[in-house]
């Protein structure tokens, strides 16, 4: 019912740029709650990168803020990362998160992608 499709992830140097996009593949009528980005580095736990609600407003991790952008398309099935000024700290599996209610549904769920790697090195 719902699928959750990643692409942009890959080898940038320091410095360099990547956008990540997700697509939202949903066939059952539904409501957005929020969507957000997380990563997980080696050795690391998953940790929020970024997130929109629905209303729009974003936050961000402090390690991102002023280097990072989420944005989402007007009808909330698409949302972006763009990466500017990427470190080598940033290296990660980038996984893009959805809260969806479907209908019928007591409140909303969490759907998953499966994941894009981004490595950051010269």
């Amino acid at each position: 019912q719902v699928q959750l499709v990643e692409s942009g992830g890959g080898l940038v140097q320091p410095g360099g740029s990547l956008r990540l996009s997700c697509t939202a593949s949903i066939t059952r009528s539904f409501s957005i709650y929020g969507m957000g980005w997380y990563r997980q580095g080696p050795g690391k736990q998953r940790e929020l990168v970024a997130g929109i609600g629905g209303a729009g407003d974003s936050n961000y991790a402090d390690s991102v803020k002023g280097r990072f952008t989420i944005s989402r398309d007007n009808a909330k099935t698409i949302v972006y990362l763009q990466m500017n000024s990427l470190k080598s700290e940033d290296t990660a599996v980038y996984f893009c998160n959805f809260q969806i209610r479907l209908v019928g549904a007591t409140g909303p769920s969490d759907y998953w992608g499966q994941g894009t790697q981004v490595t950051v090195s010269s």
